[in-house]
């Protein structure tokens, strides 16, 4: 019997087991999933808690709710890969072979990387939104916030989530506005790149929004330190921004088992070929999602749209031939803009955000580079769509590959 082994149970890790428990033959096949935790995180929804839209308990769901019968699942963390005996090693001390290999373990924070920013302020008066706590420590400081400097700061580039710091500072403008104080909050983008987003003609058009919501944009800032004392983050080149309230998008990094492996690059993410999925030079193990190199977003999104093509490539694999799907680096990305209001950008590897009607040419309902109120609807109809059928690994309407129908040159 062949074995398949899926490291991670996040949302790649999910969708593929789904997928492939629908399509392989148990009477061929056993496929094992392994992961440390039991809880399934909605991350999207993190966002979302310090505003009080959601709660806690409307992010989280059991792992096991989205797994398929007849797998075997393992809780335990991973202590390394060893692919060249094809084989895993966890931390209860159990060793998995395989004979072939997924790898969906992710991405994590690492504001420890940053000097400071986990010192005596740090859950007071510096916090990050991409864990759940936190996401609830933010929510219970705003709640008696009376305004002042409040100053979002991305570590370093690739991050989960891109647009998702741009979404916190215009909800914060939205938020506040509705409780009154907004003219009493300084709100501050800071982040290493030239502009607004990775994208020039996205970042344009975002940091108009920015002006707009008088949201003042820093570009070009390289964060070397935090000094707790005084409230300020510090560049390389010793550039100073005082803070009231700290919001850090801290250093992401893949899991520490790559680099106990010895397949990972300096921040752990695996080196993956950025079409077909497989790993860097392995013919019998591919990496999906925020543990990849890619050059795409680490986004929700785009994992869907790589399950598609790593399916069929797998397939392909199994059955002796080449791979022959290639991933362009889709990505889609709906931006929460406050006031019951939202962008959405459709990109790959080699097209920028372009205007037009997504997904139906002329019809929508949905406006491409335009804040809409639809655009806000389908934000908020993600979260049904995420636990109903995108974890399931069903099919969604929209091409795994990026399609211009619809746009506008």
């Amino acid at each position: 019997m062949k074995k398949l082994l899926i490291l991670g149970a996040g949302t790649a890790g999910t969708m593929m087991l789904n997928k492939f428990a629908n399509e392989l033959d148990k009477n061929e096949w056993s496929i094992t999933i392994v992961d440390e935790y039991e809880i399934h995180y909605y991350q999207p929804g993190f966002l979302f808690i310090p505003f009080g839209i959601y709660n806690k308990k409307d992010v989280i769901k059991p792992k096991r709710d989205f797994f398929p019968t007849g797998v075997e699942v393992i809780i335990s963390g991973i202590e390394k890969i060893e692919p060249k005996e094809n084989r895993v090693l966890l931390k209860n001390n159990q060793v998995l072979t395989y004979d072939y290999l997924i790898i969906a373990t992710g991405t994590k924070i690492h504001p420890e990387e940053t000097e400071g920013m986990t010192n005596e302020l740090w859950h007071k008066n510096i916090f990050d939104f991409y864990t759940i706590e936190g996401a609830v420590a933010l929510a219970d400081f705003f709640r008696h916030w009376k305004g002042g400097k409040l100053v979002l700061n991305i570590t370093e580039m690739p991050i989960k989530c891109p647009v998702a710091p741009l979404e916190f500072v215009f909800l914060a403008d939205w938020y506040f506005t509705e409780h009154g104080i907004r003219d009493k909050v300084d709100i501050q983008f800071v982040t290493p790149l030239p502009g607004a987003f990775t994208k020039p003609k996205a970042s344009s058009i975002l940091g108009d929004f920015l002006t707009k919501k008088n949201i003042n944009l820093t570009p070009d800032f390289s964060i070397a330190r935090v000094d707790n004392e005084n409230k300020k983050i510090v560049s390389w080149d010793e550039t100073e921004i005082e803070f009231d309230v700290l919001v850090s998008i801290p250093t992401n990094m893949g899991d520490e088992y790559v680099k106990r492996s010895g397949m990972g690059d300096e921040l752990n993410f695996i080196p993956t070929d950025k079409e077909t999925l497989m790993v860097e030079g392995y013919n019998n193990i591919f990496a999906i999602g925020d543990c990849t190199n890619l050059p795409s977003s680490k986004a929700g999104s785009v994992a869907h749209f790589e399950s598609d093509i790593l399916f069929e490539n797998f397939m392909d694999v199994i059955e002796g031939r080449e791979p022959r799907a290639k991933f362009d680096g889709h990505a889609n990305c709906y931006i929460e803009s406050g006031f019951g209001k939202g962008i959405l950008i459709d990109f790959n590897y080699t097209t920028e955000p372009l205007p037009g009607k997504f997904p139906l040419p002329g019809v929508g309902p949905f406006s491409l580079l335009e804040e809409t109120k639809m655009n806000h609807y389908g934000k908020v109809m993600f979260r049904w769509m995420y636990w109903n059928l995108l974890l399931k690994g069903k099919e969604l309407p929209i091409e795994s590959n990026m399609s211009m129908a619809g746009k506008r040159l």
